[in-house]
């Protein structure tokens, strides 16, 4: 991990160039990003280079949130729209193509990174969107925006490099934060069941086991059958499991159902998973989102 930042700090200082005029607030470049972790990160490096507008609101689901009129059609005037890709934002899907169509120019995350592909369920075989789970591959993009921002007219590289820097080394303590404390989860608990298969990554980055998930696939708009749920009873008994996670954006009602069937002492514990909260609901931006979910989940399972 400690190459990964060094090459992707040097790639952010290959991309400085020649300084440009800093921005009033009524001409500054528009940047809008879909979902709001993505917002958030995207915002770090920008700083007051350039207006960022992210299109999904705190506690959403990115898989199906929705856009009014008026931000559909900012989304044909924009510098730069940033994106996860990677099939996430199904129910926005048709205005980032029809954006792509008129050439606006975009950076799409999921293009960024070294993708995972779902291993089981209705999904296996297709790219997981999840990737921000894994603070390494958080790291791919950024060196990526911090190329792609630098190339807008009116923004300063300079600026957007030494935000990139800054921001680079924060995401390097989180991903050593984590590992650390993750080494306090004996190896043979390591084993996630959560709501639906968001984990992925981060069981790629730190070794742990995905047992499975009660909503089959990689999206909250498919439904678990009645099979679905005695399998993943089964798997959950035979590994031992004493802690689902649920996402905080959804309903955990079949979370508590599951830890019910599964006729075991199963505690439900929420996670901050797919969407930031509002400023003061405990995951207000990546960096909080991804430490609150290492101490909950080293709490669960340890």
């Amino acid at each position: 991990m400690k190459t990964r930042i060094l090459a992707v700090l040097s790639a952010a200082a290959l991309a400085v160039g020649a300084t440009g005029c800093t921005p009033t607030a009524t001409d500054r470049p528009l940047i809008v990003v879909t979902t709001n972790i993505l917002g958030d990160v995207v915002e770090n490096i920008v700083g007051d280079e350039a207006g960022v507008l992210t299109l999904m609101k705190p506690n959403a689901d990115p898989h199906s949130f929705e856009i009014s009129a008026r931000e559909a059609s900012l989304l044909h005037t924009a510098d730069l729209l940033v994106s996860n890709g990677l099939g996430l934002e199904e129910g926005l899907q048709q205005h980032l193509d029809s954006a792509a169509a008129n050439d606006v120019p975009k950076l799409v995350a999921g293009d960024q990174i070294d993708a995972l592909d779902y291993a089981d369920g209705d999904a296996a075989g297709m790219p997981d969107s999840h990737f921000w789970t894994d603070p390494g591959r958080m790291m791919d993009v950024v060196a990526a925006l911090d190329t792609a921002i630098s190339d807008i007219e009116g923004v300063d590289p300079m600026v957007i490099s030494a935000n990139t820097t800054r921001y680079l080394v924060d995401l390097q303590d989180l991903d050593d934060t984590m590992a650390d404390a993750f080494t306090r989860i004996p190896e043979n608990q390591r084993a996630l069941v959560t709501n639906h298969h968001v984990f992925g990554y981060l069981a790629d980055r730190f070794g742990f086991r995905v047992i499975g998930a009660i909503i089959p696939g990689g999206t909250t708009l498919a439904a678990p059958s009645a099979s679905d749920l005695r399998d993943l009873v089964s798997a959950v008994n035979d590994a031992g499991v004493r802690t689902i996670f649920a996402e905080s954006s959804q309903p955990d009602r079949l979370a508590q159902v599951l830890a019910d069937e599964a006729g075991l002492d199963v505690s439900v514990v929420e996670l901050y998973t797919e969407s930031l909260t509002a400023p003061g609901d405990g995951a207000e931006d990546y960096l909080t989102m991804m430490q609150v979910n290492t101490d909950r989940i080293v709490t669960g399972l340890s």
